[in-house]
């Protein structure tokens, strides 16, 4: 099994469900990796995109890591069969590159993994999370349907928090039981009156988390911690900057519910000094590595390998992106949950078109592969690259 050709291009998202409100520039890339193999007397193409979050990666997928997987000789990212290796094609990219320095360089790299992977599971006819946990044995712990929640909540422009308490019924309607908001770019005081309205909205008490986005220092994530603590939030997220370990520990000691963290770590050395100078509790806190940020799959079970070496649960694992690839990659690893984006990152997040989830959970699409051909909207995208 050959690559034969990798298309790329950069693509704008928002994070709202109408895509004229102001979203910060924000981007994505979207690529495509064509095989010479056949599945059903259908081309082989593998896509994938940079989740969402850390804007395009073009320059670094076209100069650097998609010819690398175009000059190598094919009996180095395949299997003995010749069938495709994703975890050898991974090896391939990263050839030459030196330890640290993981910048976005990682998010490049997960792109591609993405596609890679898809293609991989397609080529075999099982969808991703069959692919994955067949391929892992013994490492997976794989579950039919995976908890989830709503992510979204963003501050509006205009009438923010009527606007947030009809976004919140908009999610409860579609299924979702829980959800996440967005806290900290406005006054302590605002985020309380978001956290109410949010809360009133959602159909069970303990359902809401809210997400700083590494907003605070130290004196201002204590001063909300202090503010959030009686309010039963379901946890709280990155609340100071990602690398700022001592002061994430000083919040740990000061708020006794869940803490979670992680989204913006992308390797397992990061991940093991989170673990270590961070101040999280094994027994409540939450880990959210997003595994197309952590150099795709092959550093994603690195990081969950190496923490729960050290004690950590997989059900501590809630990885980011809210969309179809994390909802397969929690499936096949037996994790705690998954993000799903069902309203806002259009085309990219949401379950497949129909699909709700049932008791707080969802399933992931029993097409082969990642299934974004089951997203009418996102498999146009994706078919537009070539």
């Amino acid at each position: 099994m050959r690559v034969l050709a990798i298309h790329e291009r950069s693509v704008p998202i928002s994070r709202y469900q109408d895509p004229v409100l102001p979203s910060g520039g924000l981007t994505t890339s979207i690529v495509a990796i064509e095989t010479d193999a056949t599945r059903d007397g259908r081309t082989v193409v593998g896509y994938g995109f940079a989740s969402i979050g850390r804007f395009a990666q073009g320059g670094l997928i076209r100069e650097r890591f998609a010819p690398r997987l175009l000059a190598a000789d094919p009996r180095d990212y395949t299997d003995g069969d010749g069938n495709l290796d994703p975890s050898r094609a991974w090896t391939v990219m990263m050839r030459g590159e030196k330890p640290g320095g993981h910048g976005e360089r990682c998010v490049a790299v997960g792109t591609l993994d993405m596609a890679l992977w898809d293609a991989a599971a397609k080529a075999g006819g099982l969808p991703l999370h069959r692919f994955l946990a067949e391929s892992l044995g013994g490492r997976a712990r794989p579950m039919p349907a995976v908890p989830v929640y709503a992510g979204g909540g963003y501050p509006y422009p205009q009438d923010d928090v009527a606007r947030l308490g009809d976004e919140m019924r908009r999610l409860a309607d579609l299924g979702y039981s829980r959800a996440k908001i967005k806290i900290g770019s406005a006054p302590l005081a605002q985020d309380v009156k978001r956290i109410d309205a949010a809360q009133r909205a959602l159909p069970h008490g303990g359902a809401l988390a809210v997400d700083a986005m590494n907003a605070y220092a130290l004196d201002e994530a204590l001063e909300a911690a202090a503010a959030l603590s009686p309010l039963g939030l379901w946890w709280l997220e990155d609340v100071c900057d990602p690398l700022a370990f001592d002061e994430l520990s000083a919040v740990a000691a000061a708020y006794p519910r869940p803490i979670a963290a992680g989204e913006a770590l992308f390797s397992v050395a990061e991940a093991k000094l989170l673990d270590q100078h961070g101040g999280l509790r094994r027994d409540r806190d939450i880990l959210l590595f997003d595994p197309a940020h952590c150099y795709g799959l092959p550093g994603y079970l690195r990081i969950v390998e190496a923490l729960e070496a050290s004690g950590w649960p997989r059900a501590a694992f809630w990885p980011h992106g809210g969309h179809l690839f994390t909802l397969h990659v929690a499936a096949a690893l037996g994790l705690g949950g998954a993000e799903v984006n069902p309203l806002c990152f259009r085309p990219f997040g949401g379950l497949s078109d129909g699909a709700a989830p049932m008791g707080g959970r969802a399933a992931p699409p029993e097409s082969a592969g990642i299934g974004f051909e089951t997203r009418a909207e996102l498999a146009a995208l994706f078919r537009s690259l070539g």
